[in-house]
């Protein structure tokens, strides 16, 4: 009984260790929910939707940046803000409180394409 109880919580132990983790940062890859756009944030720096790499700024739950030149709206500002693990609502302008009156645009975690 004993040696089927250690086996049975190693198993488990094991299981738990390898299943992936989704934790609760805003880092990752984010798609637009038509899936027309993706973006990836790692930390202060994000892989725009125009594929140019720029810096932000970073929290865990937020994330930040100035729209590059060769993208729009050019020069704007995007920001992004967590809402559950799945989730991130962004809104663009000059500064947070224009931002606060601009469309939210919902982003979700990538999928994967299973096969």
């Amino acid at each position: 009984m004993n040696r089927y109880l250690l086996t049975l919580g190693t198993s488990l132990a094991l299981a738990f260790a390898i299943a992936p983790a989704r934790a609760d940062v805003i880092d990752g890859e984010w798609c637009t929910v038509d899936g027309r756009h993706h973006i990836i944030i790692q930390g202060p720096t994000i892989l725009t939707p125009g594929g140019v790499r720029s810096e932000g700024s970073y929290t865990r739950h937020t994330f930040s940046y100035v729209v590059p030149a060769a993208e729009t709206p050019a020069g704007e500002t995007v920001f992004m803000t967590l809402v559950n693990e799945e989730t991130v609502h962004a809104r663009t302008g000059p500064d947070m409180a224009s931002a606060s009156q601009s469309p939210t645009v919902v982003w979700q975690r990538c999928r994967r394409p299973v096969s």
